[in-house]
């Protein structure tokens, strides 16, 4: 772990970040459980209109006074016709699963600036009304925008996949890079999407690419990708990491948002694996294989955000009828090591694995003699 301090450093009572997990499972509740812990607490801003933002800002400051991060989805380009075609063409092979669970399909809509969820109006919130640390998925915001940010006091960060990426964080002006390995459940941050990259093979383990960005952009890094034990946290901070970012160990936590049927399918052995689909939003994400995504996940488009408002009434339908078949369960590689504590003992656990690990190391012998 550097030893340099930052502003990032100075928060941290822990080296432990809760994800922000987009959808509900990073609610208030759960981020200023952490915060109050010594780590650090996410809101996902990303699908939330502005208002709904701001209340859990809101919310969120009436249950701590400690620093947290609020998350925004940068918008992505809009699609051709070829992506209204191949929306079509989903639609229609939805239309079985509408008519399985007594619903109507979503209004798939237009793609581009308008899937952020008033993304201009979410950055104007955040402008006049300052949140210590806000952090950018699916994309890097021009110069302009984090410097508008820094000249409010707020700390920035950019999700990074690739070393390109990380270099296009720091020229743009990025304080922090959270670098997210193949590992991450939910959505990969790639923040060029492209199809030809999906597959087996696409990606880079979260050691690797924490190696690599390391060695080619001085920022403090942030790991994120499968990370769920104090150990795995003793590994990150040893590859240079400031902090590490854990989603699905917190996912859960009784003050989790996520529904119980997401928190019961970590462990269920019906859910024994994870795979990267687009099934439910039109973007790579990281989830449990279960029949949509086994059925469908070879068929949907790169199409976000029109995919993810096609799907929004299955989803709710399945809710409703209890059946995890037709949800994404989004969960790292490590989701079967998920514990469901209270989110403070969580951190207090990882902390003393952590300080166990690091003992551990220090004692251990540095080598044999010839």
């Amino acid at each position: 772990m550097s030893s340099e301090s930052t502003p990032l450093t100075s928060w941290l009572d822990h080296p432990v970040v809760q994800a922000p997990m987009a959808g509900g499972p990073s609610c208030p509740e759960l981020a200023a459980a952490v915060c109050g812990a010594g780590g650090l607490g996410f809101l996902a801003a990303g699908f939330n209109s502005p208002d709904a933002m701001r209340e859990e800002i809101g919310r969120l400051r009436e249950l701590t006074d400690r620093p947290f991060g609020v998350n925004l989805f940068v918008p992505q380009p809009a699609g051709g016709p070829e992506t209204e075609a191949a929306v079509a063409a989903y639609r229609d092979r939805l239309a079985g699963e509408a008519a399985r669970y007594g619903t109507e399909l979503g209004d798939p809509g237009p793609g581009g600036h308008d899937g952020a969820a008033g993304y201009e109006a979410k950055l104007a919130a955040l402008l006049d009304d300052p949140v210590p640390f806000v952090s950018f998925t699916f994309g890097c915001p021009p110069r302009d925008v984090l410097a508008e940010l820094a000249g409010r006091g707020t700390l920035t960060a950019v999700t990074v996949t690739s070393v390109a990426e990380a270099r296009a964080a720091r020229e743009a002006g990025a304080d922090v890079l959270c670098v997210q390995g193949i590992e991450a459940g939910g959505h990969q941050s790639t923040h060029r999407d492209d199809p030809a990259a999906d597959g087996p093979g696409a990606g880079i383990g979260l050691l690797t690419l924490l190696a690599l960005v390391r060695d080619a952009v001085p920022l403090p890094l942030i790991a994120a990708g499968g990370l769920m034990r104090g150990e795995q946290i003793a590994a990150v901070l040893a590859a240079g990491a400031t902090a590490a970012q854990l989603g699905t160990a917190f996912l859960a936590c009784p003050e989790s948002g996520a529904h119980e049927l997401h928190k019961r399918a970590l462990t269920d052995v019906a859910f024994p694996r994870t795979e990267l689909t687009r099934a439910f939003t039109g973007r790579p994400a990281r989830g449990l294989v279960n029949r949509f995504m086994a059925e469908h996940g070879a068929h949907a488009p790169a199409a976000y955000p029109q995919v993810q408002r096609l799907t929004t009434p299955l989803r709710r339908a399945a809710v409703a009828a209890g059946d995890a078949q037709a949800l994404p369960l989004w969960a790292g590689q490590g989701h079967r090591l998920a514990r469901p504590l209270p989110a403070a003992e969580l951190v207090a656990v990882l902390a003393g694995e952590l300080a166990a690990a690091r003992a551990a190391l220090a004692s251990a012998p540095s080598g044999r003699s010839a």
